[in-house]
């Protein structure tokens, strides 16, 4: 008999896309006490201040109290702030240290390394909120009018915020650009949004900007899933919200497509 060894075809090493989620879920999990016990805290020290000084002050949607109204505005606030930190610190870390070709080498198309991005910065942005909705039980009872409203816009918001994170990850080459990103853009959009207050509030003026303010809509859409009640029909904003959030992801997948800013 014939001890000459069977040589076997190479075998399909299968996509690294499963990899990627895992090191990116990995990543901002090991620093938990980082990534989602510190942005809980700074939430409820947010509710802790303002329900105390504008608790009885401030009238929103007549029947619901001012501190019931703003836990769902900090939990979005949260949750759209960590989901673009997840894909951005990722990337400008991995450049800086220069281990971003460990993502390049392998056979990883760009849907698959967006893809693997887009979830994790989801998950991260949904851990986050859950948590801060856990905490703010311990201070006022908060029921949930339509869980399906919330859920579907909390997915599509850290959608939208984790596929602008992987832009400025893209984009930035020094922390001091994806910092410019974040504080020029992404917290005045998020402040501005409507998280403490609701824009019938403001004068004339300043209700026409928020309605040209994306996040805006985000807020008011999760709010309704709380309270049945809203500042505009969250018909119209789950439509502005999924319009925005696919204009971003074939943004982000053209640039991905074309190595912006990754074979330099």
């Amino acid at each position: 008999m014939s001890s000459t060894p069977i040589i076997k075809p190479q075998q399909n090493m299968g996509s690294g896309f499963p990899t990627l989620l895992r090191k990116e879920l990995s990543r901002f999990w090991k620093v938990a006490f980082q990534t989602i016990a510190a942005p809980v805290l700074t939430a409820l020290l947010y509710l802790l201040i303002f329900a105390h000084v504008l608790e009885g002050r401030v009238q929103v949607y007549n029947s619901v109290p001012y501190t019931s109204f703003l836990i769902p505005g900090l939990m979005m606030m949260s949750m759209l702030q960590n989901s673009f930190a997840n894909p951005s610190s990722s990337l400008i870390q991995s450049r800086i240290t220069g281990n971003l070709v460990f993502i390049l080498l392998p056979p990883l198309s760009h849907r698959e390394i967006f893809g693997a991005y887009l979830l994790a910065s989801i998950a991260r942005g949904l851990c986050v909120g859950a948590c801060v909705w856990l905490v703010a039980l311990f201070f006022v009872r908060l029921p949930v009018a339509n869980i399906l409203w919330v859920l579907v816009f909390a997915v599509l918001s850290c959608g939208i915020m984790g596929t602008l994170g992987l832009i400025a990850g893209l984009w930035s080459e020094k922390f001091d650009q994806l910092a410019a990103f974040q504080n020029f853009l992404i917290l005045p959009a998020t402040f501005l949004s409507g998280v403490f207050y609701s824009i019938h509030s403001l004068p004339p003026f300043w209700q026409a900007v928020s309605h040209w303010n994306p996040v805006f809509y985000t807020i008011d859409g999760f709010r309704y899933g709380f309270f049945a009640v809203s500042d505009v029909s969250p018909w119209h904003s789950l439509a502005v919200v999924t319009a925005v959030f696919a204009v971003l992801c074939l943004f982000a997948l053209r640039l991905l497509a074309s190595g912006y800013k990754l074979r330099n």
